[in-house]
């Protein structure tokens, strides 16, 4: 008898099980664009509760919406502390006092301001009423003042005329570098820091100058705020930035700075020792290898001296440093090997530890206390809240658990191979909803931007897409990426298109060699430096069947003085002028005529970071060829699309191009 129940029991629990996964269905566009992303952990001073931040697409307004949620270090219901038409806050950050939750926000057709909520309930009060808005914010140690970043007010902020604002205006220029992507054209309006007590309507300045005086920091006592500044002769000349010091009383000129480092290259993100006798930043030690240089950490003492550098023998790039509460050891973010996770030291530069470590990738973090709350994301899981204690991870916010619920995820594997001439090489592959080892896939290889970045254990949903529809998904990390060290990094130094090419290439040939790839069903495309990577490719080999390049780069030449990089631009590879060669051995757009892959080229139209200029010429010249090709400009758009019903035509139009030429 008993053995029969245990049959129809196994029975039954098949049958539900096969019920299960009939019920699930493959990720859709429609799924992506009701993601919510997760950012910005904040824990309350009593450890007791955890700030955060959701962001959704709304199609209907064509617009993106923030929300700002609170939930128990323990566990629970979140619990919404603004509505979806709250306009959208940011930058959440707790009272001393542990009452208040304060953030930014900005009401339609006004700027930023300064609010603040009593976390018991009731509406949110608001602090500013600066006519220009703020940029940020900081609340002092006792609780009594705000620090404000406040960019200087033109002079139609500063009437009472709206309207005025919006009016067309002649734009006079006469800095060095005069434009950045988002910004626009650049003036002599600055960044400064300004002091608020509470109860007062008007700001106290601290630091002036033709300057932009960023990431403010107060000492523990209150009474000296740390900041980043370029404050040499000529600011857009160069890439350094130095750690100052401003006492926090009222000041009518910046004699009373103290300039802390004195390095040449790149000094950022001061941290505050407990006993405000030593500051803790990351720092650029190789200047000639410029973005491709390994982010260090450093510490120095508050009255200036001569700095150390910690962890010197670590290779990877550490942000987000912090000190523990009792000030003995600092923690922070290691990217490596595909991964981001936190790390330790001893305050004495010792006893280097991975504390939270595994195959997920770690983005942001807080800690209160004994509490650490790491913002997670996992391959198949985009970011999450999560509360690690006594050495486990436990998940808090649910925030895309339903939609998930009956969506079936791909496989994703971690693979390593070796290139051309040897170099060891990582990367990931996805494979297809119901995957069949013995079926031939369609391919298509997804190249991140960057070059200087990675991809890691985390969520992607392009990669999620191109799986629900068939497709295996190969996301490498060639060289020019970080996490594998400055010498893995800077082998793309004025030599892009040639050791990264290898790289991907050879990761296609290692997944056709798995034998589950068609390797007459090729697809390769990605954004920013994914596109101009794609441009390689294509120029390269005649392997590829479609291609998509978003917001790439072709003539370099023609994008001086065009988008935001001279300076990098003219510390890579020279002046054009002078130099024109080495622009020109890298320049994809020399190679066009040996472009026979049906491309795609998409970019926005406001983009200054990769300008679309640059795909127009491409198109151009394809078209004239007589090659299959297609342009789509994104109206209004800078280098990253923000506008939902943009983004859900790029989605639609990747799956369609490359269902067209690989199905």
């Amino acid at each position: 008898m008993k053995s029969n129940f245990y049959k129809f029991s196994i029975s039954i629990l098949f049958i539900c099980f096969c019920l299960q996964m009939n019920s699930q269905k493959a990720i859709d566009i429609a799924d992506l664009m009701n993601l919510k992303s997760v950012s910005d952990p904040q824990i309350s001073p009593d450890g007791k509760w955890v700030a955060y931040l959701t962001t959704e697409m709304d199609l209907k307004k064509d617009e993106s919406q923030s929300q700002l949620w609170m939930i128990s270090i323990e566990g629970g219901a979140a619990i919404p502390m603004t509505s979806k038409d709250f306009y959208s806050p940011s930058s959440p950050r707790w009272s001393p006092d542990n009452k208040y939750l304060s953030f930014l926000a900005s009401k339609k057709n006004e700027k930023t301001q300064l609010y603040t909520l009593n976390r018991l309930g009731g509406d949110a009060e608001q602090i500013t009423n600066i006519k220009q808005g703020i940029q940020g914010y900081e609340w002092s140690p006792d609780g009594k003042t705000f620090l404000l970043s406040i960019k200087d007010a033109k002079p139609e902020e500063l009437t009472e005329d709206k309207k005025d604002d919006e009016k067309p205006k002649p734009i006079v220029i006469d800095r060095l570098q005069f434009k950045r992507d988002y910004v626009g054209y650049l003036d002599r309006f600055r960044v400064h820091l300004y002091s608020l007590k509470i109860g007062d309507s008007i700001p106290s300045q601290l630091t002036f100058g033709d300057f932009d005086d960023l990431n403010p920091t107060w000492n523990p006592n209150g009474t000296q705020i740390a900041f980043q500044s370029n404050r040499t002769e000529n600011p857009d000349g160069n890439s350094n930035t130095d750690i100052w010091i401003v006492s926090s009383k009222n000041s009518s000129d910046d004699k009373n700075l103290i300039q802390v480092t004195t390095n040449g290259n790149s000094d950022t993100n001061p941290v505050w020792s407990k006993d405000g006798k030593t500051i803790l930043y990351n720092t650029i030690t190789d200047a000639k290898a410029m973005w491709y240089a390994t982010q260090k950490l450093a510490m120095v003492s508050a009255t200036s001296g001569e700095p150390k550098i910690l962890a010197n023998e670590l290779d990877r790039n550490i942000s987000k440093a912090r000190f523990s509460d009792d000030g003995k050891s600092i923690f922070f973010i290691i990217e490596e090997n595909g991964t981001s996770v936190l790390g330790s030291l001893d305050r004495s530069g010792k006893n280097l530890k991975r504390i939270i470590k595994g195959d997920f990738s770690i983005s942001d973090y807080d800690l209160v206390g004994s509490s650490i709350v790491p913002l997670l994301t996992k391959s198949n899981e985009p970011a999450e809240v999560y509360n690690y204690e006594k050495g486990k991870l436990i998940k808090l916010s649910t925030v895309n658990d339903k939609l998930f619920e009956n969506i079936s995820k791909p496989t994703v594997e971690k693979i390593n191979f070796k290139s051309k001439d040897g170099m060891p090489v990582e990367g990931f592959v996805v494979k297809p909803i119901n995957f069949i080892a013995t079926k031939k896939y369609p391919l298509i290889l997804w190249l991140h931007g960057g070059p200087v970045s990675q991809y890691e254990f985390g969520f992607n949903d392009e990669a999620e897409l191109f799986a629900a529809n068939g497709y295996i998904t190969l996301l490498i990390n060639p060289r020019g990426s970080s996490g594998y060290g400055q010498p893995f990094s800077e082998a793309l130094f004025a030599d892009w298109g040639n050791k990264d090419f290898q790289d991907v290439m050879a990761g296609v040939n290692y997944i056709i060699d798995q034998g589950y790839t068609d390797e007459n069903r090729l697809g390769v495309g990605g954004w920013s430096y994914g596109g101009i990577l794609t441009n390689y490719v294509i120029t390269k080999s005649d392997r590829f069947k479609a291609a998509i390049s978003g917001a790439s780069e072709a003539l370099y030449r023609a994008n001086y003085g065009h988008d935001h990089y001279q300076l990098t631009w003219e510390l890579e590879l020279g002046l054009p002028w002078e130099n024109a060669k080495a622009w020109e051995k890298i320049s994809p757009f020399n190679d066009v005529a040996k472009i026979i892959t049906p491309t795609l080229w998409v970019g926005g139209s406001d983009d200054w970071n990769v300008p679309i200029l640059n795909s127009e010429q491409m198109y151009q010249a394809m078209k004239r060829l007589g090659r299959e090709t297609q342009l789509v400009v994104y109206p209004g758009e800078h280098h990253g699309l923000r506008r939902p019903s943009f983004i859900k035509d790029r989605y639609e139009r990747y799956t369609t191009w490359f269902n067209k030429y690989l199905k």
